[in-house]
């Protein structure tokens, strides 16, 4: 039989709309790997952030993080992928967004270390009523000035503002990185994401279905960035409150997040070696 990968996105898809994996979908989930189905989820979280919200998904299995910029061993929290900006792929970035009057934050590794630096005065609204979401977050790395966002391997970008400054930026960025533009499914609050070019769900799940030895891919999502995920997957499921750009390429449409849609049709479809 055929080695199969399924990767799920994890919010508008796994999660429900409270940010919470349900007790239903973890009880499917863990008994299907338990059997041996090879599963995984990609996701822009971090894994900080992604494992606090699948609490109770057992799994030890690598995931994908901040859009594809890394492959991580979700026991021990290796990376065994990663995708960076050269220094001058950073110096282009922070040059458009500060054409646009944008104060990123920006996602970087120090010392070896996963942080998150922004300049608290220069940032958003928007962005100012994000960072309260990610109190305690051992990775928060305030800055005194705009110059030190520039230290370190910065691998991500994320950018809370205003639609007018966003999209001009966007536009410019676009060819050059792997960008995406939407609005949150959770405050409605336009955001621009800029990762390296060699980043995206994509690339990742094509390495993870190297790294894992299987022969196809079975993806599930909700979003725009989810399209490049599709593109690549021999199947493709579209959860119901999924956006209509992913539904028009996708397999089939199947529940809704809030309904456990992927797990239920997991555990009606799902194929691997000796399940019962």
């Amino acid at each position: 039989m055929e080695r199969i990968l399924y990767v799920s996105d994890l919010d508008g898809t796994l999660l429900r709309p409270n940010e919470t994996i349900s007790s239903q979908t973890c009880d499917i989930m863990n008994r299907l790997i338990g059997e041996g189905m090879t599963f995984s989820y990609a996701t822009a979280r971090s894994s900080v952030t992604s494992k606090k919200v699948t609490e109770g998904l057992q799994a030890a299995f690598p995931i994908i993080v901040h859009n594809g910029v890394f492959i991580v061993d979700n026991r021990t929290g290796k990376r065994l992928r990663a995708n960076l900006f050269t220094d001058e792929q950073k110096a282009d970035i922070f040059s458009v967004l500060e054409q646009f009057s944008i104060a990123p934050l920006v996602y970087s590794l120090l010392s070896g270390e996963e942080k998150f630096s922004y300049v608290t005065n220069m940032l958003s609204r928007s962005a100012l009523e994000f960072l309260p979401s990610r109190k305690g977050d051992p990775r928060s790395h305030p800055v005194s000035e705009a110059g030190r966002l520039r230290e370190g391997q910065a691998y991500y970008f994320t950018c809370l503002d205003r639609e007018e400054k966003l999209l001009p930026a966007y536009e410019q960025l676009k060819g050059r990185y792997y960008c995406t533009y939407q609005m949150d499914i959770y405050t409605g609050e336009p955001w621009l994401e800029i990762m390296p070019p060699t980043a995206s769900k994509a690339n990742a799940v094509l390495q993870l279905k190297d790294l894992l030895c299987c022969d196809r891919v079975v993806a599930f999502g909700d979003a725009v960035n989810d399209v490049t995920m599709f593109q690549i997957a021999d199947e493709c499921y579209a959860v119901g409150n999924a956006c209509e750009e992913l539904k028009q390429i996708a397999t089939e449409i199947i529940g809704r997040n809030e309904q456990d849609g992927v797990a239920k049709w997991l555990l009606e479809n799902a194929r691997f070696p000796g399940r019962r």
